[in-house]
């Protein structure tokens, strides 16, 4: 077995190296100020980088309500020609998607003169310039343009509105090639429109604002900047969540308006024991402090982005206000949160490399997402964010999506992982038979399985906690990088409970059975089930998606708003009639489509024929559907006479109300 070895990204200056730095930016920063970084830096507890000069980066966020983000850099070089590389393959995202089609307005300049580039022919990412005699350092300026409301996707998706925006660093800078973002020193600052705030990460120097909106913090690794998104907006609401083991935790809210920020008492109590829960579960945390940078808006991405002291969360704007909202939303946090343990802390070794421009290797995402995934949901149920019936729901629909997807005939488990940086950004027609990123959601059910096992052979000595504990605990602190691989994975799993753990994984990972992997929860004591009724959770998903999942029955994903077949289930209903995806139902049962009406016509499909009118491009045609079945929605059912492991899984570990202090 290959043992791993940990790195520990520095997150500030060494005492040596900042004497270095500092002499060139005494010229930039006050002396005050000067001061203040020597005294805050020769205490880090970081470890050392070398000793050079540290890249400036100046962001201006005041044109961010038209969606303009400006970018002024100041970085090292020496005459002759230079590489710089724009971030590419972003941490946490799986995949080459910096956006570096929106980068405009790139100017570089040496001694006030407008320098020549040119970006290379094959590696678009990467920029050359001349550096003239004498230079030893380039001005750099740069916009990025923040995409308009509407336009989905991770960080480079839609980032801002006209009351707030979210900074991803790696958006911002180009930076010499060949260096290691853990190793190259960078100091960062960013200004705001009048009248917002921000939160961060990062470690804000007191009194470093000269006009009253710009921020500077204290000198970093740039692996630790782009670990470290800014939020800001007008109406920003930190809220406290208490300390553990001299770690400070904040729910940071930013919203469109002030009213969206209102957090009720018991779910503020609720991200309490969130925190309470995690590090009851793991033993440790690997952090100094921890936000949950939360942006309510209806006009930005949704979506979730780990980090390794603050999670990147955007949701609809009235999530905390509409209790529909927020049951759909409440895994959203445990997952992010458990992130910092689970694929920041601990990362498999093809997702750590040393260059954000190297290709990452996805095949171990099972591990890094599916096992988040299955905390995620753990840690909802015990916190109260996702409450047992709330926790047992979901899991009934993740095991209800995989069965959905009969892609799983051709394609294993282990293929959607090392193809993940293309699936994401699949579309979603024909998902079930192309399958997509299942390694979330299986992930869960094989989890749960593994989770079960260990009760079981151990005769309920150990469970996933202690693995979690062995695996993602140590010794608090700063935040480090662990790589792993699979052996590692194993070995722990043996430590715990001698079985053949790598058959077992093996085998489901390779697996081309039509049906889902539900072995977990059987041995859970429950079975997968389906009734005539949505579940709180399904209706809930149904509202936030915006979809009309009708996949159990007559086979088919729908648009409620237009009828559009989102997809068509292979070998359903739908598909048998000769459905696909895009078509567009127009009239069910020759009364005009309606979310209503083609719930009624399922509701009353074991009497009458479903009929569906449906358009197809310039064509008009009607299907008729063989399905008398009615409307089937998930959910768990008990297993008599089975010890009920799974309610022991989701059960708190920790007293309530959950605070933990110094």
């Amino acid at each position: 077995m290959t043992t791993s070895t940990p790195h520990s990204p520095p997150g500030i200056f060494s005492e040596v190296s900042l004497s270095v730095s500092l002499s060139w930016l005494r010229p930039r920063l006050p002396l005050a100020l000067i001061v203040l970084l020597l005294v805050m830096c020769s205490g880090a507890r970081a470890q050392p980088i070398a000793p050079q000069k540290p890249m400036l980066v100046e962001v201006d966020l005041t044109d961010a309500p038209r969606r303009l983000f400006h970018s002024h850099l100041v970085v090292p070089a020496k005459p002759g020609t230079m590489a710089l590389v724009y971030p590419k393959w972003i941490p946490g995202e799986h995949m080459p998607s910096g956006p570096v089609v929106d980068v405009a307005g790139l100017v570089f300049r040496a001694g006030g003169v407008v320098l020549p580039w040119k970006r290379d022919d094959v590696d678009m990412y990467t920029v050359r310039v001349e550096v003239p005699a004498g230079a030893t350092e380039l001005d750099v300026t740069l916009d990025q343009l923040s995409p308009p409301p509407g336009l989905e996707g991770f960080s480079a998706g839609a980032s801002a509105t006209a009351n707030l925006a979210l900074l991803s660093w790696n958006q911002m800078v180009f930076y010499p090639s060949g260096v290691e973002p853990r190793n190259f020193p960078v100091v960062a600052s960013v200004k705001l429109p009048t009248g917002w705030s921000l939160s961060t990460a990062l470690t804000p120097l007191p009194h470093s604002a000269t006009d009253g909106t710009r921020t500077t913090f204290a000198p970093c690794s740039l692996s630790r900047l782009v670990d470290s998104p800014v939020l800001a907006g007008a109406y920003l609401r930190e809220v406290p969540l208490g300390t553990v083991d001299g770690a400070s935790h904040f729910l940071v809210l930013a919203a469109e308006t002030p009213a969206d920020t209102e957090l009720l008492p018991q779910q503020k109590a609720a991200f309490e024991k969130l925190v309470a829960e995690a590090n009851a579960l793991f033993g440790a945390h690997h952090y100094d402090s921890y936000r949950f940078l939360t942006t309510l808006s209806n006009s930005v991405a949704h979506f979730g982005l780990e980090h390794h002291q603050s999670s990147d969360d955007r949701v609809d704007g009235r999530t905390l206000v509409d209790p529909e909202l927020f049951l759909s939303a409440g895994t959203l946090w445990s997952h992010e949160y458990s992130h910092s343990w689970n694929g920041k802390y601990r990362r498999p070794l093809g997702l750590s490399p040393q260059y954000y421009q190297l290709p990452m290797k996805d095949n171990l995402l099972w591990v890094y997402e599916g096992l988040t995934q299955y905390l995620g949901n753990v840690l909802g149920a015990r916190s109260g964010l996702a409450p047992g019936t709330t926790a047992r729901d979901i899991i009934a629909m993740e095991a209800d999506d995989m069965q959905q997807h009969r892609g799983r005939v051709w394609r294993p488990l282990s293929d959607t992982a090392v193809e993940a940086s293309l699936l994401y950004g699949a579309r979603p027609d024909w998902e079930a038979w192309r399958r997509g990123v299942d390694f979330y959601n299986e992930g869960t059910l094989i989890w749960l399985e593994v989770d079960a096992l260990i009760r079981e052979k151990s005769k309920g000595a150990h469970s996933l906690d202690d693995f979690c504990k062995v695996f993602h605990g140590g010794k608090s602190g700063p935040p480090e990088l662990k790589p792993y691989n699979f052996e590692d994975v194993v070995e722990t799993l043996n430590q715990l409970v001698p079985f053949d753990w790598r058959g077992l994984l093996e085998k489901r990972l390779s697996s081309l059975s039509p049906d889902a992997p539900l072995f977990g929860i059987e041995a859970a004591g429950w079975k997968l089930a389906y009734g005539p009724e949505p579940t709180a959770m399904q209706r809930a998903e149904d509202r936030r998606r915006k979809h009309m999942d009708l996949r159990a029955s007559i086979g088919v994903m729908v648009d409620p708003k237009d009828g559009n077949l989102i997809d068509v289930v292979p070998e359903s209903p739908a598909f048998r009639a000769g459905l696909g995806p895009a078509m567009r139902v127009v009239a069910v049962n020759s009364r005009k489509f309606s979310e209503d009406v083609l719930r009624s016509a399922v509701a009353r499909s074991g009497t009458e024929r479903i009929e569906l009118l449906v358009e197809n491009a310039e064509t008009f045609r009607t299907y008729p559907l063989e399905y008398s079945g009615g409307p089937r929605y998930p959910h768990l059912e008990r297993i008599p006479g089975k010890p009920d492991l799974l309610s022991a899984i989701l059960a708190p570990r920790t007293a309530s109300p959950a605070k933990k202090h110094q």
